[in-house]
């Protein structure tokens, strides 16, 4: 059986005494008395360690000692048990003392190793604790840097803070003309659009009288007709007799021509007004179109300043510089938050691969630019800003990490 296999039975041992409850003292001096008698190597500190996997470095260097002890007792009780001759007590001694110094002397060899591993274990942490002095000084002094950035930064924030809030009231007095001038742009949209609903209803109107002049017409035309009809009829019949009665329907006939000519001139001058009507309607339409632009713009201006939160467009562009340039920490940005959304222009194409368009995407109040063609991401933020400046930045994290 070779050392490894001797060893792999100790630990077996061990792990079957403990087991059954045994405590570590005995664990470690059968441990002691298995690598003395039956390996013959001297029990050490690291070596019961390894064995019975227990033990703190003051309390296995006393179950060792406790070891020797016993061994040395033992040896005592055994010498002094029977009756031995001078000679050899004499012989016996020499061989002991001989014994006790070559052990001395390997002792103080191993001793003096492990002086050695003591000292270039030391050594070596010194050299650890030098290195540690040095990245603490470092440290120290990237510290100071740190501090003076961040009052450098906290006097522009201030400053910013003071230009902020001298835009803030000047777009708030912007804003409360654009909303005052939106209100009478939507008052006079709607005195128009009443004006609108009344000139077609007029046209209803008008329609309906032209329609029941055009059925008059229709059922005179008829009537008239067959009055004529019947007085032809009447006056084939009666030739001679009726020559008063065909002067009569002669002169009925020029009656009805002239409520013609005059239902004729009526509809033309109904046509008339209707044109007139219709024509002022298509200005009227017209008009409102122009007006509902003009309101479309206001709107679309009211909305991207609404998107601005009446940040002065140089401040916003100045904030935006500096997160795109790095000069802004994410703290400073999460201050910020959406504030300057408004304001954010994003990039037409990617910074890694100079090919793709950058898509953004917004989950939960959450911001993610990213790139389609490389996948390349800014990861999520809390606004668009802090996409932008993470995406633009070198060290903008990709999807497929």
């Amino acid at each position: 059986m070779n050392l490894d296999q001797e060893r792999s039975t100790i630990r077996q041992e061990l792990e079957t005494m403990r087991a059954s409850g045994a405590r570590r003292q005995d664990l470690s001096l059968h441990a002691c008395k298995r690598l003395f008698f039956d390996l013959g190597v001297r029990p050490s500190m690291a070596a019961v360690r390894d064995l019975t996997q227990t033990g703190s470095a003051s309390d296995i260097p006393k179950d060792i000692d406790l070891f020797w002890e016993r061994i040395r007792a033992a040896s005592r009780v055994r010498v002094g048990a029977g009756v031995i001759p001078k000679g050899l007590e004499d012989r016996a001694g020499e061989l002991l003392g001989s014994l006790f110094e070559e052990a001395v002397s390997h002792a103080k060899a191993l001793l003096e190793d492990e002086r050695a591993e003591i000292h270039q274990a030391l050594a070596a942490a010194e050299q650890k604790v030098r290195d540690a002095e040095l990245l603490r000084a470092a440290a120290d002094d990237h510290v100071h840097r740190s501090e003076a950035r961040a009052e450098a930064a906290w006097t522009r924030v201030r400053e910013l803070e003071a230009q902020l809030a001298a835009s803030t009231t000047h777009g708030a007095a912007h804003q409360e003309n654009l909303q005052s001038t939106a209100r009478r742009l939507e008052a006079e949209n709607e005195a128009l659009r009443k004006r609108i609903d009344a000139e077609q209803a007029t046209n209803a109107t008008l329609r309906d009288r032209i329609d029941a002049l055009h059925a008059d017409l229709r059922e005179s035309t008829e009537h008239y007709a067959q009055q004529i009809k019947d007085a032809v009829a009447e006056a084939e019949r009666r030739v001679k007799p009726m020559l008063v009665e065909l002067d009569s329907l002669r002169s009925m006939a020029a009656t009805w021509q002239t409520a013609q000519r005059d239902a004729s001139r009526k509809e033309f001058d109904f046509i008339q007004q209707l044109s007139a009507a219709k024509a002022r309607a298509d200005r009227l339409d017209a008009k409102l179109r122009e007006q509902s632009d003009e309101i479309d713009a206001l709107t679309h201006e009211l909305t991207a300043l609404r998107l601005q939160n009446g940040v002065d467009p140089r401040v916003a562009t100045l904030l935006c510089s500096l997160a795109t340039e790095g000069r802004l920490t994410t703290a400073e940005l999460a201050t910020m938050g959406t504030m300057l959304d408004g304001h954010v222009t994003l990039p037409s194409h990617c910074p890694k691969c100079a090919e793709g368009e950058p898509e953004l995407s917004e989950v939960d109040h959450q911001f993610e630019l990213s790139c389609p063609e490389c996948d390349h991401s800014s990861g999520m933020g809390a606004s668009r800003l802090e996409a932008v400046t993470r995406f633009m930045s070198v060290d903008a994290h990709s999807t497929s990490i």
